[in-house]
C-alpha cells in the first residue's frame, strides 16, 4: 500500500466543543497496549477515568486506582446495553480490538456491531466518541480485521455523533504487547537476526502521539468529525525497524540474516493461529503478517493539517523512551517462554506416560517400603494421571499460570513423600529426588514469564 491508499479525511459538521478536565472519560480496552498510554496520559491531565474490560484480574492489576466497568464488548450490540454505561459520562474512548477470530474473539461483534451500537448510544446521550482504529482500514481490504474495523468507522460516521477517528500505524510504547513485544523478541536473538518479510513497508507511531491526539481531540482542538491517519512521514522497511529496535534495547550487531521464506512464513503462521484456539493469541497470526505483506502505511496530512505538534520519526520516539534493563530482560524472556514452555511440557507429559508404561516397575519401589501391591500400583495410577494433566494445563492460555504452580505443588508433594517412604532415593546414584529442585525453579521462572502486561 502507499500513501495515496490511504487518503485521510475531515469534515466538520459541527462546531467543536470542548470536553473539561474533570468531566468523566469512558476508555473501552483501558489495560491493552493503546488504553493503557491514554489512560495514563488522561490522568495526567486532570480526566476522571472509568475503563471497560472484561478480565477483572488484569484490570485490577494494571490499573488498580481507575474505576471499572466489567463487561463483554461482543455482548454489547444494542445502544440500550451501552445507555447506563453511558451515564454520567462525557467522552468514549474506544481502544478495544482483536487481532482475529477465536476462541473469545469476534471481530465482527467488537469492531462493528458493538462499536455502531455505541455510536447510536453516544448520539442519544451527546456524548462525544473517540475511535482509535487503524490506518489500511478500509471496506475493502483483504483482511476480516482492518474491514471489520472499516465498518465500525463507518457506523460512527452515519451514526450522528460527535465523532473523530484516528487510525494510528504501528504502534511503538515504552511498554511491550502484541506487535511491539514480537518486534523486541526478534531484535534479543543472539548472533543471528531472524526475520520474515523484510521488506515490508511500514509506517510507525509513538503511543504518546496517540495519546496527545485523543486529549488534543478532549480539548476541542481537533475539530468534530475529524478522520485521519496517525503516522510518521517517513516510510521504513520492516527490516529497518527491528534493527532500529534492536541498537535501541543494547544488543549487539548480528552476525547474520536468516529469512523466513514463504514456506516458513506459512508454517509459523499456522503454527501460531493453531495455539490460538488454545487461548495464545500471537502476533505472528495469518491476519498480522497478511497487513505486513500488504504494509502498514498511511497518510499524516490531515493531522499535520491541523497545526499542532507533528508526528515523532521512528528515531525520535525510541530516543524518547530509554531502554532500560527491564526492557531487555522482557525481550529475552518473550524469546525463552515458548522454550520454557514446550520443556516443562514435556517433563511432566513424559513422567506421566512413562509411570503408565512402567508402572509394576515403578509400584516395586513402594512395595519395597511395605505398601501393598494394589495400593501402590493406584498411587502409581494416580500421580502419573496428575502428571498428565497438569501438562495439558500448561498448553491452554487460561490455566497456564495454575499449571506452572501446580507443577511446584506437586514437586514438593513428591520430595516430601518420597523423603518419608523411600528415603534411600536420595542417595540414588541417578539422583530422582535431586532432579525435581531444578524442575521447580523452572516452573516458578515460567510462571513470571507468563505476565504479559
Amino acid at each position: 500500500m502507499t500513501e495515496s491508499d490511504h487518503p485521510a479525511t475531515m469534515t466538520m459538521d459541527a462546531p467543536s466543543g470542548q470536553t473539561r478536565a474533570g468531566d468523566r472519560v469512558l476508555v473501552l480496552g483501558a489495560y491493552g497496549l493503546i488504553g493503557y498510554g491514554i489512560t495514563r496520559r488522561l490522568l495526567a491531565a486532570g480526566y476522571r477515568v472509568t475503563g471497560l474490560g472484561r478480565n477483572a484480574a488484569t484490570a485490577g492489576r494494571v490499573l488498580p486506582e481507575l474505576d471499572w466497568v466489567l463487561n463483554d464488548i461482543r455482548t454489547l450490540t444494542a445502544a440500550a446495553d451501552w445507555a447506563p454505561i453511558l451515564r454520567g459520562i462525557s467522552a468514549v474512548v474506544n481502544c478495544a480490538g482483536a487481532l482475529q477470530d477465536g476462541p473469545g474473539d469476534d471481530l465482527e461483534a467488537v469492531h462493528h456491531h458493538a462499536i455502531a451500537a455505541l455510536a447510536t448510544a453516544c448520539a442519544a446521550s451527546g456524548t462525544r466518541l473517540i475511535q482509535i482504529s487503524a490506518v489500511g482500514a478500509e471496506p475493502d481490504a483483504s483482511t476480516r480485521f482492518m474491514a471489520s474495523k472499516a465498518r465500525g468507522d463507518a457506523a460512527i460516521r452515519a451514526s450522528g455523533c460527535r465523532y473523530h477517528i484516528f487510525r494510528p500505524g504501528l504502534v511503538l510504547a515504552p511498554h511491550a504487547y502484541g506487535g511491539t513485544a514480537l518486534l523486541r523478541m526478534l531484535a534479543a536473538v543472539p548472533l543471528v537476526q531472524p526475520i520474515a518479510i523484510p521488506d515490508a513497508r511500514i509506517q510507525t507511531v509513538s503511543l504518546d502521539d496517540i495519546a496527545f491526539a485523543v486529549c488534543a481531540a478532549l480539548d476541542g482542538k481537533v475539530p468534530d468529525g475529524f478522520v485521519g491517519d496517525l503516522v510518521e512521514r517517513d516510510t521504513h522497511s520492516l527490516r529497518e525497524i527491528v534493527t532500529a529496535v534492536r541498537t535501541w534495547l543494547g544488543f549487539g550487531e548480528p552476525k547474520l540474516e536468516v529469512r523466513a521464506g514463504k514456506v516458513g512464513t506459512a508454517v509459523a503462521s499456522a503454527v501460531a493461529d493453531a495455539v490460538s484456539h488454545l487461548g495464545w493469541r500471537s502476533p505472528m497470526r495469518t491476519t498480522a503478517l497478511a497487513t505486513l505483506t500488504e504494509g502498514v502505511t498511511g497518510n499524516p496530512s490531515a493531522w499535520d493539517g491541523l497545526g499542532l505538534r507533528p508526528l515523532s520519526p521512528l528515531r525520535d520516539t525510541l530516543a524518547s523512551m530509554p531502554a532500560t534493563a527491564e526492557d531487555r530482560l522482557f525481550a529475552r524472556m518473550s524469546l525463552l517462554l515458548p522454550l520454557l514452555i514446550a520443556t516443562l511440557f514435556a517433563f511432566w507429559l513424559l513422567s506421566g506416560l512413562i509411570g503408565l508404561a512402567r508402572i509394576g516397575q515403578a509400584a516395586e519401589v513402594l512395595q519395597g517400603a511395605g505398601w501393598p501391591r494394589p495400593a501402590a500400583l493406584a498411587s502409581v495410577a494416580v500421580w502419573s494421571a496428575v502428571d498428565i494433566a497438569i501438562a495439558a494445563a500448561l498448553l491452554i492460555r487460561r490455566t497456564a499460570k495454575a499449571a506452572c504452580w501446580a507443577m511446584v505443588i506437586v514437586s514438593c508433594a513428591y520430595l516430601v513423600a518420597s523423603t518419608v517412604i523411600v528415603p534411600h532415593l536420595w542417595l540414588d546414584p541417578l539422583g530422582p529426588l535431586i532432579k525435581i529442585g531444578p524442575g521447580i525453579v523452572l516452573a516458578l521462572v515460567t510462571r513470571v514469564a507468563l505476565e504479559t502486561r
